[in-house]
């Protein structure tokens, strides 16, 4: 993919040594922002040693070549991916190594953030509290989780936003990439549209940019050089701080591959209309998406038959299906709808059968890759359950009463509104695998 990019990193106001280190390789497509820990031994040579062994474990001929083939099928991104996890635990191993060789060095870590571009797709490795951002037709969205004491008290509910915001522990970060031998690296896979801007950055540049139109206004700019100068430029004369990096990556806006381009449009318009997953943000909705595959139906094909025991949950991208009672059909789904969502928590058999009336488009959520979603990204499976139990609340309510429940305003239905915040913009045709 024939990309733009530019980078810029600062010193800062406050610090002596700038800490930070960034690498770009836009012939393999690869962009990492490292920040070495502040107040520890050797934090700039962690964060260039890392950034350095990435470079060079997936700079590897056999791995470069596995890494240029079509990722477009299940096996090959997963291939990828592992790969791509696995240079930032080989980096994780490196730098360790080089702490416990020098007694100066012992501690030594660093943050990392990282991309690596595909063919029309990116796989992110991330450990720490630096940031990937996308902005996709004019929309800002948070790709990475910070792995800080704050972000994750936050994120578990156990403060506010606000009390984060005064706590004096917003240094300490959750994990880091060599304070220990191994590390737990997050990873996640995402369809790249054209057009799609990425800013990859360090703590000391995105703590002050709380505004995410102000940032999304930047990152939509035509030269990505120049967007890096000028973030960096404002985080200093914000005060500085921190050191400052900032990444930018733009794919280019001609797209050749344009029916790719519209099923990733449509996968996303049908997912994010679906009531069970309407609680999820961005990066939970990218790691939904990227847990399912699609399936294309036959007119007239079964796809699930009654009194059969299956393991999926469905979504209707593009088509209709009938569902029928023995040979009586007694309801008609469409684009949007999903059914089949009890077989990911029982081994009951299906109630009814689902026969395509026309030819259809599927996503198709398999019960062990469900499993696997919500034992890596608990609260993913917690916002699930909660819209599923409602629904089913919903459903008991309407088979005892003559007037449907489901039409009555939420809280007289005597339902709880939801625990979790509302995404705050509607995230639009975003990423997806």
């Amino acid at each position: 993919m024939d990309v733009e990019s530019g980078g810029q990193t600062d010193v800062g106001r406050v610090r002596a040594l700038n800490e930070d280190f960034w690498l770009q390789d836009p012939a393999i497509g690869l962009y990492v922002v490292c920040d070495g820990m502040g107040g520890h031994a050797c934090g700039d040579e962690a964060s260039k040693l890392a950034a350095e062994t990435i470079h060079n474990y997936l700079g590897h001929s056999e791995r470069r070549a596995l890494i240029q083939a079509d990722p477009s099928g299940e096996s090959s991104i997963q291939a990828i991916t592992g790969l791509v996890r696995s240079s930032v635990e080989e980096a994780c191993r490196v730098v360790h190594d080089r702490g416990l060789s020098e007694a100066d060095h012992r501690g030594m870590g660093t943050t990392c953030t990282m991309m690596q571009m595909l063919d029309g797709k990116a796989v992110m490795a991330h450990v720490g509290d630096s940031r990937l951002y996308m902005v996709r037709d004019g929309e800002l969205h948070q790709l990475s989780d910070d792995h800080s004491f704050l972000a994750e008290a936050v994120r578990f509910g156990l403060i506010t936003e606000e009390q984060a915001a005064k706590s004096e522990h917003s240094n300490v970060i959750t994990r880091a990439v060599g304070p220990h031998a191994t590390v737990l690296v997050d990873t996640l896979v995402f369809d790249v549209l054209p057009g799609d801007t990425f800013l990859l950055c360090s703590d000391g540049l995105h703590h002050y940019f709380g505004d995410e139109e102000e940032l999304s206004g930047i990152l939509s700019d035509d030269d990505t050089q120049a967007i890096a100068n000028r973030l960096v430029s404002l985080a200093v004369e914000r005060g500085g701080e921190d050191n400052i990096t900032a990444l930018v990556v733009r794919a280019p806006e001609e797209e050749t591959d344009a029916p790719r381009v519209s099923q990733v449009h449509a996968d996303f318009a049908a997912l994010r209309h679906i009531e069970l997953f309407n609680e999820l943000t961005m990066p939970e909705l990218v790691r939904v998406c990227a847990a399912m595959k699609t399936i294309s139906v036959e007119p007239g094909q079964i796809v699930v038959a009654q009194a059969a025991t299956t393991e999926s949950l469905y979504v209707i991208v593009e088509g209709e299906l009938a569902v029928e009672l023995g040979s009586e059909q007694v309801a008609e789904l469409s684009s949007g709808d999903h059914f089949g969502e009890m077989a990911l928590l029982t081994e009951r058999p299906r109630s009814a059968s689902v026969r395509a009336l026309a030819g259809c488009r599927l996503l198709e959520l398999e019960r062990d890759k469900f499993y696997s979603l919500v034992q890596q990204d608990p609260i993913i499976g917690i916002k699930f359950l909660w819209k599923l139990a409602q629904t089913l609340s919903l459903r008991l309510d309407n088979a005892l009463h003559t007037k449907p429940l489901a039409h009555v305003d939420t809280l007289d239905a005597g339902l709880y509104p939801s625990p979790f915040e509302p995404r705050r913009s509607d995230p639009g045709p975003a990423a997806n695998d």
